[in-house]
């Protein structure tokens, strides 16, 4: 009967005991939530209420904001109770939900970042027909895959994972991963790794090897143009560069630190390499585009000044009295 009890839970087991300190790692993280909510809420609100936003750059930004917004409340709300308690148990039906969550945010992430390469590639290369090419049956059908292929794959892969018989329950991570799952499996699992690592090739490699190569095109398109052109080339694609990179090295570290013996690393920069996977692309993804899409920052500028100019009329037709109040 314990065992059964046992393995309904899992035992998450990178937590660091802290002492007090934990109230203060507890603020900073839903101060961190807190900017990851509201910075993405105003990304897709400028998105959606601003008419000439409505192209399919700024539709694939919004994505991204929706599925940071997405990934966000799979981890968060949990990690915080985890924060201010010294038992982190969690059951196997939450703990399998996260995995869903947190591993479709990631492929999510992924497609979107496929189909932002293409959208500057069209735009790029063959920008005479980019309104042919990129129109909204188009976007539809990227969207469409985008959001449904990752989920496909998540449901199957997850649903052989929840079917493995378990022989313990610590999982050595701050959140559940699928891997850490797996090797707490009581049955031979090479082939469960062989059928993993093609699956991981395949989600991974294919959709990597594409952006990379749109833009390789970019840049042979863009290498016999005047300086102008590639500076508008440049502030276009910059944004999306620096969006794949930070999901590249981010879930790179994650990946790598799933296969690593944790004994052997420091416990405080292991808790920090599984925490960036899940917090950084979220945080940084609105900053990149709203500090360096002129038109997004054009907006939100807008905004800023509208709500400024309000409050100044609104002072204004205060009575001196209230005002020394």
């Amino acid at each position: 009967m314990e065992n059964s009890t046992l393995l309904y839970y899992f035992n998450l087991t990178m937590f660091i005991n802290i002492g007090n300190y934990r109230y203060i790692a507890f603020v900073s993280c839903l101060l961190c939530y807190s900017f990851i909510v509201i910075a993405n809420l105003a990304m897709i609100l400028i998105i959606v209420q601003e008419r000439t936003l409505h192209e399919p750059m700024y539709v694939f930004i919004a994505f991204l904001s929706v599925n940071s917004l997405y990934g966000s409340a799979g981890f968060f709300p949990r990690f915080l109770m985890d924060v201010l308690t010294d038992i982190h148990l969690i059951s196997r039906p939450a703990c399998f939900t996260q995995i869903y969550i947190i591993y479709t945010y990631s492929l999510y992430e992924l497609t979107i970042l496929c189909i932002m390469a293409y959208d500057r590639y069209v735009a790029v290369c063959h920008p005479l027909h980019y309104h042919r090419k990129m129109n909204s049956k188009t976007v539809y059908t990227l969207s469409f895959f985008a959001w449904v292929c990752p989920t496909c794959y998540l449901t199957v892969s997850i649903n052989t994972i929840v079917r493995l018989p378990l022989c313990g329950n610590n999982i050595q991570k701050v959140y559940c991963a699928s891997w850490n799952v797996v090797k707490l499996s009581c049955v031979t699992t090479a082939v469960n790794s062989i059928v993993a690592m093609l699956g991981a090739i395949a989600i991974a490699f294919l959709p990597f090897g594409f952006i990379l190569f749109t833009y390789f095109r970019i840049v042979v398109a863009c290498w016999k143009k005047s300086s102008e052109v590639r500076g508008k080339v440049l502030q276009s694609c910059l944004p999306h560069v620096i969006s794949f990179m930070i999901y590249s090295i981010t879930s790179f570290s994650d990946t790598a630190l799933s296969r690593q013996n944790l004994k052997e690393i420091n416990p405080f920069l292991a808790v920090v390499l599984s925490l960036e996977f899940v917090i950084i692309p979220p945080v940084l993804n609105p900053l990149v585009y709203g500090l360096k899409l002129p038109e997004i920052r054009k907006h939100i500028l807008k905004i800023l000044c509208l709500k400024l100019q309000t409050k100044k009329n609104f002072c204004r037709t205060l009575p001196d009295s209230t005002l020394i109040m």
